[in-house]
């Protein structure tokens, strides 16, 4: 079975895809301040293996629970939001199709508990 990590081609195009996330936010003035004093290619670096584990492909993610990750930060359901949308409008924009642009965003929506603090 193939997965949708191979489907678009592996860590390549998943470093793109979390590289282009990042510049996105980081333009957001509601998003930059989360990211403030962060060792940005350290989260690039995690955040590739986070998604490429979710995209199926064999990265071994041994990040913390995102719940604990994020308890501090105090993330708003506006920040949320604004996160996915820049999320979804970079995995459209790197050509993915709209089932798996889906399949990938309904897992961000169950995140959003472990997420949402403030």
């Amino acid at each position: 079975m193939t997965t949708l990590f191979d489907k678009y081609g592996g860590f390549a195009t998943v470093s793109k895809i979390v590289r282009e996330f990042y510049r996105q936010i980081l333009q957001s003035p509601t998003l930059k301040p989360y990211f403030q004093g962060a060792n940005m290619e350290r989260l690039i670096d995690h955040q590739t293996k986070f998604i490429a584990h979710v995209l199926g492909g064999p990265a071994e993610y041994t990040g913390r629970e995102l719940g604990a990750a994020h308890a501090r930060l105090a993330i708003t359901g506006e920040a949320f939001g604004e996160v996915a949308a820049i999320l979804q409008e970079t995995l459209e924009d790197a050509g993915m199709e709209p089932a798996d642009v889906a399949t990938v965003m309904g897992i961000v929506a169950g995140a959003r508990g472990d997420v949402v603090t403030a």
